[in-house]
């Protein structure tokens, strides 16, 4: 019997490890079917995280986390867990082959991934220009132009977001109307350097060996093709979060989540289910960034602790 089961190794998960065995869990397993570490293993470049002076890559950002949390006795189950169900006080966790687990607690760290758009070039110049992450990446554009893709909230805020930053920020859309909140469209419209580029198809990211040169969009009124000059351009068409574990036979989740499948969760980092938690990118209005998914596991494994009394 587990007292925790830690479902993904990346910051949150990694953390939430370190604080319940330092804390005195004698039986906490985290279940990473890779290595750990997490999505920001594979970023180029971290400047923003906490004490880190020197600009590094996000795997050797991560290259001391594994070791450092397994230090008071995480142990790391290299499986990926499929289902999660309660069964009175007790969860039963089950991995891909087969295996089977029970555990007094859970918590969910499987985070979430940006979701592709599905434009040549995307998949090439992915991390050589082409970033789901402006407050991350969004310094290295310092002066030049950027391109945006998308027409939700998080799109709009994150050229806004730019614009401060950048000389130009080109709002690319599918569609002539947004779906974002009011405010935040009148935000946007109200900032100068912002050209929104409308009712048109992403034809292409293009570029060289030293990354992204433009974008190729096309009008789906004219068929007219216009290239837009700049070296960064940034995907803001949705996330999809990891939640297949948290799916029961019925279809419906273990626990509350919103519409977008995020799980719901209290400043505790408690579910509407009794033992069950979750952190980082998968619960409800996460900021996405590696210092406050760790934030999150530390968060959860203190209450875990006091939980299991």
């Amino acid at each position: 019997m587990l007292d925790l089961a830690i479902i993904g190794g990346g910051p949150a998960g990694l953390t939430a490890g370190l604080y319940a065995t330092r804390g005195g869990l004698k039986n906490v397993v985290m279940f990473e079917m890779g290595m750990p570490g997490g999505q920001i293993t594979g970023s180029s470049e971290i400047e923003n995280y906490p004490g880190q002076a020197e600009i590094v890559s996000g795997m050797d950002l991560m290259a001391n986390w594994p070791e450092q949390c397994q230090r008071f006795g995480l142990k790391h189950e290299m499986n990926q867990i499929t289902s999660i169900t309660k069964n009175n006080d007790i969860f039963n966790i089950t991995g891909v082959d087969g295996k089977t687990y029970e555990a007094k607690s859970v918590l969910m760290a499987t985070g979430s991934v940006p979701r592709r758009a599905g434009f040549k070039g995307e998949n090439e110049f992915f991390g050589r220009g082409i970033s789901t992450c402006a407050t991350c990446d969004g310094f290295f554009y310092k002066g030049k132009e950027v391109a945006v893709v998308g027409g939700g909230d998080s799109a709009i805020e994150e050229a806004v977001y730019l614009a401060k930053l950048c000389s130009k920020v080109y709002l690319v859309h599918r569609r002539d109307t947004y779906r974002a909140a009011p405010s935040t469209i009148e935000h946007m419209k109200h900032t100068k350097n912002i050209e929104e580029v409308t009712n048109v198809t992403v034809e292409e990211v293009f570029g060289d060996t030293s990354g992204v040169l433009g974008l190729r969009v096309k009008s789906k009124e004219t068929g007219e093709i216009r290239e837009l000059p700049t070296p960064g351009v940034f995907i803001f068409v949705g996330r999809d979060v990891l939640n297949a574990p948290l799916k029961q036979e019925d279809g419906s989740f273990l626990c509350d989540t919103n519409e977008a499948g995020e799980v719901i969760v209290d400043l505790k980092m408690r579910t509407s289910v009794k033992g069950l938690y979750a952190a980082g990118d998968i619960r409800i209005d996460a900021s996405k960034q590696v210092v406050c998914a760790a934030g999150d596991g530390a968060t959860a494994a203190v209450n875990i602790i006091e939980y299991l009394g």
